[in-house]
């Protein structure tokens, strides 16, 4: 997994409150073996509407996605943190999350940003007047700004240090593999081995 320190991109303003995983990810592209390939069926169903924000050209490109409260609910499908990942995102910003949902975008490196339900209109506002503007998330110092809007947000401290330092969970447990080497080989021979 790369580092994630720093995303900056353009905003999709998703102005939905409550998305859940199944509509992230239908059910019906759930079938595929492999890991990738899912960023296509991202929102499959409300694209069909040509309205919908992902269809809008102003926005193409964009990487970070702002949206409403509860977002990611649901299922524990690991499919919709994929999707979004490979459809383009690298950051999501919402008033709150699901906690399965953000464990699961921690563990791929997809940012999860709890802000303020009213600085998260304040950015869905600003991305439906102005496309073109600019957010920065700054992870190693907890700041977002774009445009007028800059704020601080509260962020696990467990996960950053996955995230900043670019480690999924075998990752996380190979940081320790000096002390399992001499915890092994400490051990005596009769009993199993772990490593």
């Amino acid at each position: 997994m790369k580092p994630v320190t720093v995303v900056e991109g353009r905003m999709v303003p998703l102005d939905r409150a409550d998305v859940d995983t199944d509509q992230i990810m239908p059910k019906q592209f759930l079938k595929r073996i492999e890991r990738t390939g899912f960023g296509e069926f991202v929102f499959d169903d409300w694209r069909q509407d040509p309205d919908f924000v992902l269809n809008d050209e102003r926005f193409a490109g964009a990487t970070i996605l702002v949206t409403g409260p509860n977002f990611g609910s649901g299922s524990s499908r690991e499919h919709a943190p994929w999707g979004l990942q490979q459809f383009g995102f690298e950051a999501v910003v919402a008033p709150s999350f699901a906690d399965i949902f953000r464990s699961n975008c921690a563990k791929i490196g997809l940012l999860c940003v709890q802000l303020d339900e009213k600085v998260v209109r304040q950015l869905i506002e600003l991305a439906e007047a102005s496309p073109e503007t600019v957010c920065t998330v700054d992870l190693p110092q907890q700041h977002l700004s774009a445009g007028e809007v800059d704020a601080d947000f509260d962020f696990e401290a467990h996960a950053k240090h996955m995230l900043v330092n670019g480690l999924d969970q075998i990752g996380l447990t190979l940081e320790d593999a000096d002390a399992i080497e001499a915890f092994e080989a400490d051990r005596p021979r009769f009993m199993p081995v772990t490593a």
